[in-house]
This record gives C-alpha cells, sequence and structure tokens, in this order.
C-alpha cells in the first residue's frame, strides 16, 4: 500500500461567473488567467451565454440551487484561496451569493460587477443593482467597476480624474471596502485608474494607452488577475499593481492578432508560469 506524504498545494481561486462561448471573457478568462499565473481555477457559473467577439445572442440564466450546489462542492472538498465574482444577472443568483460568502467565511473576494459587455449588450437585470450594492460590496474586498459600471451605480456621468474620484468616494458611501475604479473609457494616450480603501488610501496608477482592436474580456482579466495575486499571498496593492502589469503585457501581445470579426481577445498565455506550490497547512 502506498502512503502519500502530501506536503504542497495549489493557490486555489473560485470565480463565480458567467461563461462566454466565445472563449474571451467570463469563466473562460477567468481559468486562462488564472492557469498564466500558477493557480488552480475552479468555476461555479451563473449564466450561460450565446456570444462571440460580435456581441451577445443569448443569456440562458442557472437556476440559484444549482448556482449553490457548484460552490458548496466546491468548497467543501478543495476550498479557495481567493475569489473572483463576474457576472451576477438577477437578484436571486446575487442573494445565493452573498449567502455563499458568510456560509463558507470566503475570503480575498474580488466583484467585478459586470453590467455591460464590451459589445454593449445589456448583461444585468435592473432590479438586481440594489441587491447587488446591498449585499455584496460589504462582503467583498474590493469593488473593480469600469467608469460605465461606476456612473450606473453612482447614477450620473463620468466624464474626469475628478468624476472617478467622487465616484470611487461615493462607492466606498455606498458600503465597499475598496474599490478600483478602471479609467480606459476616458480619452486620451494615458490610462488613469484609481484605487480607493475605506481606511482613506488613494493611488493613482497610469500607463501610456495601448491602442489594440483586441479588448474584449479586459475587466474580466484584471479582476480574475487580481484575485490570483491576492491567492499567492499580495497585498490588495500590489496585487492591483502585478494584475495591472499582466493585462497590459497580455494586451500587448494580442494587438495584432485576429480572432473573430469584432472587439478580439487577449492574450491570456504570452507568459505562463509554471503552478505555484504553497506548505500544505
Amino acid at each position: 500500500m502506498t502512503v502519500h506524504a502530501f506536503k504542497f498545494e495549489y493557490p486555489r481561486v473560485l470565480s463565480i461567473a458567467g461563461s462566454d462561448s466565445g472563449g474571451g471573457a467570463g469563466i473562460q478568462a477567468d481559468l486562462k488567467t488564472f492557469s498564466a499565473l500558477g493557480c488552480f481555477g475552479m468555476t461555479a457559473i451563473t449564466a450561460l451565454t450565446a456570444q462571440n467577439t460580435c456581441g451577445v445572442r443569448a443569456i440562458h440564466g442557472v437556476p440559484p440551487h444549482m448556482l449553490r450546489d457548484q460552490i458548496d462542492a466546491v468548497m467543501e472538498d478543495i476550498g479557495a484561496d481567493a475569489v473572483k465574482i463576474g457576472m451576477l444577472h438577477a437578484p436571486e443568483i446575487v442573494r445565493t451569493v452573498a449567502e455563499a460568502i458568510d456560509r463558507h467565511a470566503l475570503k480575498n473576494v474580488v466583484f467585478d460587477p459586470v453590467m455591460v459587455a464590451t459589445s454593449g449588450a445589456v448583461l444585468i437585470d435592473n432590479t438586481a443593482v440594489d441587491v447587488l450594492v446591498r449585499e455584496l460590496f460589504p462582503r467583498v474586498a474590493v469593488i473593480t467597476p469600469n467608469l460605465d459600471e461606476a456612473a450606473l451605480l453612482v447614477g450620473r456621468p463620468l466624464t474626469s480624474a475628478q468624476d472617478m474620484e467622487q465616484a470611487a468616494l461615493a462607492l466606498l458611501d455606498k458600503g465597499a471596502r475598496a474599490v478600483l475604479l478602471k479609467g480606459g473609457h476616458l480619452p486620451g494616450d494615458t490610462v488613469i485608474d484609481l484605487l480607493v480603501t475605506n481606511s482613506g488610501e488613494k493611488y493613482w496608477m497610469q500607463a501610456a494607452r495601448i491602442h489594440s482592436p483586441n479588448t474584449h474580456g479586459t475587466g474580466c482579466t484584471l479582476s480574475s488577475a487580481m484575485a490570483a495575486h491576492l491567492a499567492l499571498g499580495m497585498s490588495l496593492v500590489d496585487a492591483v499593481q502585478h494584475a495591472r502589469a499582466y493585462v497590459r503585457e497580455a494586451l500587448q501581445a494580442g494587438a495584432q492578432v485576429r480572432t473573430g470579426k469584432g472587439s478580439g481577445p487577449l492574450n491570456h498565455s504570452h507568459a505562463p508560469v509554471a503552478m505555484r506550490l504553497k506548505p500544505l497547512r
């Protein structure tokens, strides 16, 4: 009889999000990102989408009990060092995830409030927004809205860096513990992001814009990269900085590749690393 003396475990990251049949965003982008950064990825699918690089054709929600069973199955056996939450299209799905966070004491939770696809398709039920703010903002480590999502959440357009700061503070007032507000939709050759925490810290991060037609799944990839780096033991600030660097390199590596007829994906596998090993606790 062989006796296994287990010494290590992989950094484990769970993605609770929608499936993208085109492979560029959602669960598919998250798994590619986790793997590229040396983490073991797991999934709990919230919805099936029929989509490609040109847009979303249909959305089919997963029943709440099936989502709950997916999360429970993963957590009761494998566990997770970090969690990325993406597309939550309906109030009952939001509540199911909030209950799971409490039930399993999920930690290092990164929430990307996916509301609008790159193509412009609306991906969330309007009635879910208030539930999303009330139930999830206080339970997660950080939220990562883009300008369009933040504008929807605060109820006004955001057209400047000053608007970004005011919106980020407003989202903290709504219960968020930290906000990474992505300013990529502002005009100009410089991309500005802002990380604020409820302890009053503000971190402005900027870099030259990478001009590429292939931006599908950028937000999904950033949030999943943040979760992966949190699973690897980084602080929130370091996780954000490393995730931004990974996304920029993936954008650059995929800029000249044609995939589909619309907004193509990033090159998630531009510099994959071997699966990391953590001492078994």
